[in-house]
């Protein structure tokens, strides 16, 4: 059995970071994890392949050596996979779709053969059992969850690790809140269900043996769904494992605001080699998060918090979202106001969009708001359903923080006042962060040279050299991001 693996390709978003990784000469930020994955649960006997189209393009002879195409994707990936479909149709080739999208919305593609929806590791097997025997079903799905302890390790020979920027883990699935938003709960329960302390040290070995040294992305929705297993058993056999292998790698993944409740977790996260987290702060506004039932925000000091996660030694990128029916018309600069107080360099600010499967969703439909299925992209000027606040009113306001937040002289301030307040470990690894020093003499012609933030620029490195020379390497690679942002919003 033939099998082609076909990532669908990521649009220029706000999280693409093409631009940046031109500077670095990767294709990609992350592998396909999922994918990935899921190759390493289908038989040994079958043939595999795998192709990213972030980082190379479908051919017409891979569709014509595959008996089987598997699909997956996330719905900012829409557009491409319609395109995979077609292509596939054309070809002939049997389709196998399943992840994120199509749980969402199963009903919403034509020209799938079979869906094998929800977690792979309970419908996968029962789908290759039906096709080994002949009599495939176009359907599966379950309402149970799976037990990550038997999810196998990621199949990483099936892809080159040179085009990417950072490697990929999963450690859990699942969140213990449940934000109306968000789709998360929706997709994999608000169960924190983790993999075992044997199997995240073996992630670790392969990925270190397959020769990979740098950034890994543990993907978790909520990395500290379940505290005691992380400080007890899995933070401690981390940072050992890392101390043993002199630090090869660094990581980032994606929190809620409580880890900064925890004076035990936080330091045993910078331990382990943890140096960045995405916490989903959403709101300045009381009222709007009350809306949505992000109720870990609430009620506390959400600058002191972003502030205690950066001197304990994680840099904090952090969501916003504006749109929300009790947004008031000072909202705007209120966000403005906050990003820049925090020192959040990284700052994605959305519009609301409902996802299929919400509770938002299902509430603006029962009040008969929606308009049309959100595109997955939330920075992209577009809204899925009616706004209490006036539309114009709410896009012009939009414009106006992300234009703001972005504009050199704002960014870069943004920038310096982080680096004052992080308070990072001694650098225990071999490597530039995220900058290269090709990558620093590119950052030297596009930014210092040619680019209108060049006086920013100039002064930011001068001012690292001289009063944080240790985070020279992250100055630099934040100056990069900058760039990104700003092409990704001139673009829209």
């Amino acid at each position: 059995m033939n099998i082609l693996l076909v990532y669908p390709k990521h649009p220029q978003t706000f999280w693409s970071f093409k631009y940046a990784l031109r500077f670095i000469s990767k294709k990609a930020s992350f592998p396909p994890l999922g994918l990935l994955t899921i190759a390493a649960q289908l038989p040994a006997a079958w043939n595999k392949k795998l192709v990213d189209l972030n980082v190379k393009s479908l051919r017409d002879r891979d569709l014509q050596w595959a008996d089987y195409v598997f699909l997956s994707g996330i719905s900012i990936q829409r557009a491409s996979v319609l395109k995979v479909i077609e292509r596939c149709r054309q070809a002939g080739v049997k389709i196998v779709a399943g992840g994120p999208l199509f749980t969402s919305a199963p009903g919403d593609f034509q020209g799938i053969d079979h869906l094998v929806l929800n977690e792979a590791e309970i419908t996968l097997p029962r789908f290759v059992q039906d096709l080994e025997a002949g009599c495939p079903q176009p359907v599966y799905a379950t309402s149970e969850w799976a037990d990550l302890t038997s999810s196998p390790p990621p199949e990483w020979n099936l892809i080159s690790k040179r085009h990417y920027a950072a490697m990929s883990i999963q450690y859990s699935r699942g969140c213990p809140f449940n934000c109306d938003f968000c789709d998360i709960t929706v997709l994999y329960g608000c169960r924190s269900r983790t993999k075992s302390r044997a199997q995240v040290l073996e992630e670790l070995d392969r990925l270190y043996q397959r020769g990979w040294r740098g950034p890994v992305f543990f993907v978790d929705d909520n990395f500290i769904g379940n505290t005691q297993k992380l400080k007890h058993s899995i933070l401690p056999a981390i940072s050992e494992w890392m101390e043993r292998h002199r630090h090869p790698f660094t990581f980032l993944t994606q929190t809620s605001i409580n880890l900064a409740d925890d004076d035990e977790l936080l330091p045993l996260l910078v331990k382990a080699g943890f140096n960045m987290v995405f916490i989903g702060i959403e709101s300045p506004n009381e009222a709007s998060l009350a809306e949505c039932s992000k109720t870990q925000n609430k009620n506390r000091d959400l600058l002191a918090a972003v502030q205690k996660c950066q001197q304990a030694g994680l840099q904090v990128q952090a969501g916003f979202i504006v749109g929300f029916d009790n947004d008031p018309a000072s909202i705007f600069d209120s966000t403005i106001a906050f990003i820049q107080q925090s020192g959040i360099v990284t700052a994605m600010v959305g519009l609301l969009n409902a996802m299929k499967g919400t509770r938002l969703h299902a509430k603006l439909e029962k009040e008969q708001r929606l308009v049309q299925t959100s595109s997955g992209d939330n920075t992209n000027y577009s809204l899925n359903f009616k706004p209490r606040m006036n539309r114009d009113a709410l896009l012009a306001g939009y414009r106006k923080i992300v234009t703001h937040i972005y504009a050199p002289a704002n960014y870069y301030a943004r920038i310096i006042r982080f680096l004052k307040e992080y308070r990072s470990p001694a650098r225990r690894h071999y490597h530039f962060e995220f900058v290269t020093l090709a990558a620093f003499f590119k950052s030297i012609v596009r930014l210092g040279i040619i680019g209108k933030e060049r006086l920013q620029y100039w002064k930011l490195l001068l001012w690292s050299l001289f009063r944080k020379p240790r985070h020279f390497p992250l100055a630099v690679t934040l100056a990069i991001y900058g760039f990104h942002f700003r092409k990704i919003f001139e673009k829209i």
